[in-house]
């Protein structure tokens, strides 16, 4: 437990540069907070103590704002930043190295008893206010741009942006791992651009064609005259 600890809070220096201290991180962070109750809850839950697994997960929201059910499964260094808000629903997973922005929701679609909530792989970023509904898979090195709405599988090395999450592939998994919102690529909008210069391209080659066409009359018109 205590291992998990110094990962967590050197995960937090690292990835927060308005960390300061341990004792600052330590005690007025309500994402690690969140992250330590789960882990006490989730295992009370393993042994099947129910109500203690939950009502120790009822604790947590109320002193952090944040709400995990005590089923889902959290990989390690989880940095939940600025976390108010969040809810990651039971039979959610979240792998390792990932980093949740405030008012992130992981929740399910269907209220069968089975797997209903998405898995997120390691490495991903998921911006702030980003719903993620459903059994789906967000893949590794993956990230969501805020606000997005993801209801299908993302695949690796990808980022999801928009209402509906449209995928747009990155080129190495170094670009994955950042998450500058003013910066997020537009799927729809690349698309649009990608048209118009292939438009403009066409236009050119038809301008060429044309004066080579054009060309060649004048020459016939000179040859003619002789």
């Amino acid at each position: 437990m205590f291992k998990l600890l110094r990962e967590d809070i050197k995960n937090i220096f690292t990835k927060d540069p308005a960390a300061r201290s341990w004792p600052e991180v330590l005690f007025c962070y309500p994402g690690l907070h969140a992250v330590i109750f789960h882990r006490f809850a989730h295992r009370l839950w393993l042994y099947k103590l129910y109500f203690a697994a939950r009502f120790t997960s009822h604790i947590s929201r109320f002193l952090t704002g944040i709400e995990i059910h005590p089923g889902a499964k959290l990989g390690r260094r989880v940095f939940i930043d600025h976390g108010m808000g969040v809810v990651i629903g039971e039979t959610a997973q979240v792998g390792d190295d990932v980093l949740i922005y405030k008012g992130v929701l992981l929740g399910g679609t269907s209220l069968k008893k089975e797997k209903r909530h998405p898995t997120i792989g390691s490495n991903v970023v998921l911006g702030s206010n980003a719903i993620i509904l459903g059994a789906i898979t967000v893949g590794d090195n993956s990230r969501v741009g805020a606000a997005s709405v993801v209801t299908h599988d993302v695949p690796p090395n990808a980022t999801a942006v928009g209402v509906p999450a449209r995928i747009r592939m990155s080129d190495s998994a170094e670009e994955s791992a950042k998450l500058e919102h003013g910066k997020l690529p537009d799927p729809i909008t690349d698309a649009v651009r990608f048209v118009l210069e292939e438009q403009i391209k066409s236009e050119q080659k038809l301008r060429l064609i044309i004066a080579s066409f054009q060309e060649r009359l004048d020459n016939d018109k000179v040859q003619s005259s002789k």
